[in-house]
Formats: structure tokens, sequence, C-alpha cells
């Protein structure tokens, strides 16, 4: 993406440079415009090429999932959910609505917290599924911490989701965690 390098760098300092300060490469594309334009050699352009080529990673990946026939799997839609929510510094919680044949409907952030915590309401996310007359709902939430492993309070709000929607006949297929790095599955781990 560097292409070339500046008057007496080249552009392979210039990506060593980056890798060693964000670390890897996730870091670097998650990593705030400003924060990789002030690497010399960089600028605003170039960071900004970042950006844009993160985003549009995120909406090939959405459209592939749009375009599925089925999600039979919890795997369909973690690699979007990873690329939306992994490197945001504050908690939230999605929500992704099926249709009868688990083809999706919409992929919508409910609700917004802060570094640790983010309130959520069943009653919200119940309303939500039946304005999209969804047949079933993937959950997800980050852990900006970086640890993917379910919490007593996450296992408890999945619980009491799955069943307020159970309730309008709406089945939770999965809940996904995710952190920078990791991504943990619900239904994997037989916590559904």
């Amino acid at each position: 993406m560097l292409r070339t390098g500046v008057a007496g760098r080249p552009a392979v300092d210039i990506a060593h440079e980056l890798l060693v300060r964000f670390g890897r490469i996730s870091r670097l594309l998650a990593a705030p415009v400003p924060d990789i334009a002030a690497v010399a050699g960089v600028g605003a352009a170039r960071a900004a090429q970042f950006a844009a080529a993160l985003e549009l990673a995120r909406r090939s990946l959405w459209e592939e999932t749009q375009a599925r026939d089925s999600l039979a799997s919890p795997m369909a839609v973690r690699g979007y959910l990873r690329l939306r929510m992994q490197h945001l510094g504050h908690e939230v919680f999605w929500a992704v609505f099926l249709d009868a044949q688990n083809r999706v409907i919409a992929a919508e952030e409910l609700f917004r917290g802060t570094l640790t915590q983010t309130s959520v309401y069943p009653r919200e996310v119940v309303k939500q599924a039946l304005a999209h007359n969804a047949a079933g709902v993937i959950l997800a939430h980050n852990h900006p911490s970086g640890v993917a492993e379910p919490s007593v309070q996450d296992q408890a709000l999945t619980r009491s989701l799955a069943e307020s929607l159970a309730l309008v006949d709406v089945k939770v297929l999965d809940h996904f965690i995710v952190a920078p790095g990791a991504c943990l599955s619900f239904a994997e781990r037989g916590l559904l």
C-alpha cells in the first residue's frame, strides 16, 4: 500500500516502522488515522488509504455474508463482526437479524457503552427483532480489554435475551464476544 518511500527513506523502512510501532497488522489497521499519519513518511493521504482499505474489507465481508443462501454456521458472520468491533475502545452490542432460512435481514449496533460495560435492554432487542420480522438473531458484543472470555453477567444476559426472544418465537443462534485478536462463540462453547 505504501508503494514508494520518501526522500531518504524507502517504503520497506516505513513499513517496518509501522509494524514495530503498532505491533501487528490488525492493530495498524485499527489505529486512528492521525496516529498512522504521524509516522515519518506516511502522512495523511497514506493513512487515509489504510482506513479506506479496512472499510473496503468490512464492506466486502458484509456483502459475502448477505449473499449467502444460509448461515448454517456461526463462522459465517465472525469475520465481519471482528472487523467491525475488535478495534473499538468502548463496548458496543450488535444484533444480526435473520429470516427463517437464516439469511441476514439486517445487522445493527443496538447499544453503545463505556470502556468496561454496556447497558443492554432485552425489551429493545425484542422490539428490533419484531420490527425486522426476524426468526433468528446472532448477538455480539466486544471486550476492549482484550479478554474474550464471557463474564457471569455476559452469560446471564445471554440467557435473559434468549428467554425474552423465545417468547416471540425468535431463536438466539449465537452470541459472540469480540476482543482484539480473539472471538469467542457461545454456541461453540456450549453456552447456549
